[in-house]
């Protein structure tokens, strides 16, 4: 697991977690604060989420987020992620464990 941290004049305003596995990566956690929203934060942080992948010789990211995420499914939409169906461990659990998940994926070239 690698952890990203954003800061905005030295003040930590956003994070990133990327898990990386034999054959896709998966981002497993995003934040950014409220006052740091709307100024390339979560951009900047997905950048370097990607970066990792693409360092790491992958070339598929996943993830999981919320229904009611919807400012997340919309910025996760924008930057190139489709949906996808359940991966990874998630495919192990019962049905009503991610009935309010959904899934995505971006694939590009290493």
């Amino acid at each position: 697991m690698r952890f990203l941290l954003a800061r905005l004049r030295g003040v930590a305003v956003g994070c990133g977690g990327v898990a990386l596995f034999p054959d896709f990566a998966e981002v497993k956690r995003m934040y950014v604060r409220d006052s740091a929203r709307r100024r390339g934060v979560a951009d900047a942080i997905l950048a370097r989420i990607e970066a990792e992948v693409r360092g790491a010789g992958l070339s598929v990211l996943r993830l999981e987020t919320g229904v009611h995420q919807v400012a997340a499914i919309r910025f996760y939409a924008r930057a190139g992620f489709r949906e996808c169906p359940a991966f990874g461990a998630y495919t192990l659990m019962p049905p009503h464990s991610i009935a309010t998940s959904v899934f995505f994926e971006k694939r590009f070239g290493v």
